[in-house]
């Protein structure tokens, strides 16, 4: 289980002070969303769990082992964020294996793990063509491509399908929710659209006020 514990932060400026309190889980194969509007600490919440905020107090553990002081790079986690940042002078094949070696010299084995997983998110054939010539949600599935092939079990998706058409949007979240439960994954999907979480979450929770609630989904 992946599990977030009172993890309290503060920001504070000259005019303003806000107070975040995070309170929640996910379990193994489990999506859960998080909604909340815009200034909520949605984005706070992700930078906690990532590692680019230290909390004041609380604790993330994942199997039972506490993880909140870690390294962002020791982080049992990946992000996929909306900005897919695929470098678009690089092929397809080059820009998933970004995610684990930044040589540009791979090995035989990380290439043949490269394929691998652009056949799970539906790119084989395409490892030779330049990012440039991708559509979005083609991209989005390199960047997700690259997510996986770093093998970390837990994944952040910081409102990656903000942007897309509405057929590639369905493509994408059936896609996460397919990845999620083959390869055992803790998914939180970070988003302002509650339809998102309809379609594949189990569970939501509500960001307010800098707090954590459980949402029930109608």
């Amino acid at each position: 289980m992946f599990n977030i514990s009172n993890l309290k932060y503060t920001y504070s400026e000259i005019e303003r002070k806000n107070d975040y309190n995070f309170s929640f889980n996910v379990n193994q194969s489990e999506i859960v969303g998080i909604i909340g509007q815009s200034g909520s600490g949605k984005s706070t919440l992700l930078d906690l769990l990532a590692g680019f905020l230290a909390p004041i107090s609380g604790n993330i553990t994942f199997n039972d082992i506490d993880i909140t002081t870690l390294s962002t790079e020791d982080r049992p986690l990946t992000i996929l964020f909306q900005k897919y940042n695929t470098f678009e002078h690089l092929s397809v094949i080059k820009n998933v294996l970004l995610g684990i070696n930044t040589s540009f010299k791979a090995k035989e084995e990380e290439i043949k793990e490269a394929m691998i997983i652009l056949k799970e998110v539906g790119l084989d054939g395409f490892e030779d063509k330049l990012a440039s010539n991708l559509s979005g949600g083609q991209s989005q599935r390199v960047a997700l491509a690259r997510c996986l092939i770093r093998k970390k079990p837990i994944l952040l998706l910081d409102e990656p399908f903000t942007g897309l058409d509405s057929n590639t949007k369905e493509k994408m979240l059936e896609l996460v929710k397919e990845i999620t439960e083959k390869l055992k994954l803790y998914t939180i999907m970070v988003t302002h659209d509650l339809s998102d979480c309809e379609k594949i979450a189990k569970r939501v929770y509500k960001v307010e006020n800098g707090k954590t609630s459980i949402f029930k989904l109608v």
